[in-house]
């Protein structure tokens, strides 16, 4: 199969960067610093420039090792500005527009290059020395990500535990350099395996837990580059067998390569070789990359004040390139998006094709998150338009028929088939022999969940935990849905917990159901891996959802029973069994997100304020609206009224 990834025209095929220190001339594609960006600005600032907006405030800082500053100094708000896009129209929400990015370019007009660079320096200086004096010496630079195990403080002084430092040591050493500077973490640093496979690589899903971890603590400069970089590789052309997948696919991930300058033997440069899915199993494109980007995007403003990075134009095109592709119009009834196979944390045939829980969550965080961070302008109004009646719409769909309890299956036990009628009770013409043995049994009487998915004549009764975890911190589900949630697992602890937090999904597939679905793929065997394995990265979100439903006690709960082995068993990616007993059997050590989802699962518990500006809380104008209400189609039925009562709650 011919596999290639071509660059549109005048843009190179790897982003590279000459291993020079400081601002050279050979290395185009550098990102300038904030300290080029910050001196540059001062000394070709506008005479009249425009008023800031007011921006929220962000949680207090504290003296100590960590802290979130309270203001975000100029040499970090830097950016560029955003101009509203050339044209316009209602289809394709304006024709998103690409010409160079539109980024103003920075003119040094008759400054010498030398004065540049001293007062580059100069303002570097004062920068640190102010830092040094008001936030205990954190500065964001390569430097810091070196210090570990140091105390932590949001608002408090806490102490922090031998294997939190050994944590915070695995994760510093973790840190992916390109060109002097920091851009995100390795997915696995495992000195036993010879075959590192794409482990190697910086994952955007894998670096989140990382990034906020780093965001907490005042390091911003990693993240800030991760996610400027990830939107640069967003405008690559993506070819397949010489198809080209839509333009705002993000990669899945990407690796930084050292190559030779120009065929020389003597010289070198660094690149950045990103991965969509043209080298991934199955050749899967990674749809929840872009939505994880989104959701991280607006955490960076959240946690640093710093929401500059928001406005730039190419971040703003990269927001709307992904929205573009996600609100495209199909042949889909559905509010919710189809997505094949292996197209998200479960990256291989899982039988999670069609419109799997955990796609739709993020889908709706990355709505959410967007509709705050979009630049309004008459360009971006349709855009917006069409973000709230997703939402409206999506948030019923799931709230609606995704929650199972047990009621709900009493329900589906009695259920009439074959109804045509835009009546019908039946929408989905469910068979009620699909309702799984093992389910009348295992549900409590006060609880419940999401469920897998949904299609025609199919519901896939499992437990996947990311969907149900980020639905609660997203506000998808109600509040009364979000605390049965966590109701069933407390109750069913022994199941989803055990020896090892947290199950990906529950029941495993097993026999028969096993080799159909899966393929007889031999490292989904049954209790391993994406089949009912045990991820210790599902603690930072079980954690959030914990904080947000006022039950801190469960996530806590957790994070002990994680402690206890982690660290003894080297930081493994999963485990297997039914209880969690055994180290995955192709499990890497060392694996980066189980680390940072630790430690970030005990920051947040020892701060949940943070955790605060994390979520989403309930959106009742969402509920309210409804796209039906402006159709004079007498054809047009609304679902909505009859379940107004039960969506509200």
């Amino acid at each position: 199969m011919a596999i290639s990834t071509t660059l549109k025209p005048c843009r190179r095929l790897l982003i590279g960067c000459t291993r020079t220190v400081g601002w050279h001339p050979k290395c185009p594609h550098r990102l300038p610093s904030a300290a080029d960006h910050h001196s540059l600005h001062r000394l070709h600032r506008p005479a009249d420039p425009e008023p800031a907006r007011p921006r929220p405030s962000a949680p207090p800082s504290h003296r100590g090792i960590l802290g979130i500053p309270t203001t975000v100094s100029d040499l970090r708000r830097f950016s560029s500005s955003s101009e509203p896009f050339p044209g316009g129209g209602d289809k394709a929400f304006d024709r998103i527009y690409i010409q160079g990015m539109a980024v103003k370019p920075l003119v040094l007009e008759s400054v010498e290059a030398e004065a540049v660079k001293e007062a580059v320096k100069e303002e570097v200086e004062r920068e640190q020395a102010a830092t040094v004096e008001t936030e205990g010496s954190v500065d964001g630079g390569v430097g810091n990500l070196e210090e570990s195990g140091r105390d932590l403080e949001v608002g408090k002084e806490i102490e922090v535990s031998e294997v939190e430092k050994e944590a915070w040591r695995l994760l510093n050493k973790a840190v992916v350099s390109y060109c002097g500077s920091p851009v995100g973490t390795v997915a696995a640093n495992d000195p036993t395996t010879l075959s590192q496979l794409n482990y190697d690589q910086v994952f955007i899903r894998d670096f989140v837990p990382s990034a906020i971890a780093f965001l907490i603590k005042g390091e911003s400069d990693v993240v800030r580059n991760f996610l400027l970089h990830i939107v640069q590789l967003q405008s690559w052309e993506k070819t397949v067998d010489c198809y080209s997948p839509g333009q705002g696919l993000m990669p899945a991930s990407f690796k930084v390569r050292t190559v030779p300058l120009d065929g020389s033997n003597e010289a070198f440069e660094e690149v950045l070789d990103p991965d969509f899915g043209e080298s991934a199993i199955g050749r899967v494109a990674p749809v929840d990359s872009g939505l994880w980007w989104i959701i991280l995007l607006r955490a960076y403003g959240k946690i640093t004040g710093d929401y500059t990075l928001q406005e730039r134009v190419d971040v703003q095109t990269g927001i709307k390139l992904i929205l573009n592709l996600c609100l495209s119009d199909g042949f889909d009834m559905f509010p919710s998006l189809l997505v094949t196979d292996g197209s998200c944390m479960i990256d291989r045939r899982m039988g999670i094709h069609g419109h799997p829980l955990e796609i739709q969550a993020l889908f709706y965080s990355a709505l959410r998150c967007s509709r705050e961070m979009i630049t309004i302008n008459d360009t971006s109004k349709n855009l917006v338009r069409a973000i709230n009646n997703r939402l409206s719409a999506l948030s019923f769909h799931i709230r609606e028929y995704y929650w199972v309890d047990m009621k709900r299956i009493n329900e589906i036990y009695r259920y009439k088939t074959e109804e045509y009628s835009q009546n019908a009770v039946n929408k989905f013409n469910i068979y009620p022999e699909q309702i799984p043995s093992w389910l009348a049994d295992w549900i409590p009487e006060k609880g419940g969940y999401l469920i897998g998915n949904l299609q025609p004549a199919h519901m896939d009764f499992r437990f996947f935990s990311l969907g149900n975890f980020w639905a609660i911190v997203s506000s998808l589900t109600t509040p009364r849905q979000a605390e049965g949630i966590l109701n069933l697992i407390e109750d069913k602890w022994d199941d989803l917990v055990a020896n090892m937090p947290f199950k990906i999904c529950y029941p495993a597939l097993e026999y028969e159901e096993w080799r159909i679905i899966t393929g007889g793929d031999p490292k989904n065997t049954p209790w391993s891996y994406h089949n009912g394995g045990s991820w210790p990265t599902l603690l930072w979100q079980f954690t959030l959802a914990c904080i947000k439903m006022g039950r801190p006690d469960l996530a806590q709960r957790a994070v002990a029973v994680a402690e206890k082995q982690l660290s003894n068993d080297k930081w493994p990616e999963y485990y297997d069994t039914r209880t969690g007993r055994f180290i995955g059997k192709q499990s890497r050590l060392y694996q980066t997100w189980t680390v940072a989802g630790f430690l970030l699962s005990k920051m947040l518990l020892a701060n949940p304020e943070i955790a605060t500006i994390l979520t989403c809380e309930e959106d009742l104008e969402l509920l309210e609206g409804c796209i039906c209400s402006l159709s004079k189609s007498s054809r047009t039925k609304c679902s909505r009224r009859a379940a107004r009562s039960q969506i509200l709650v």
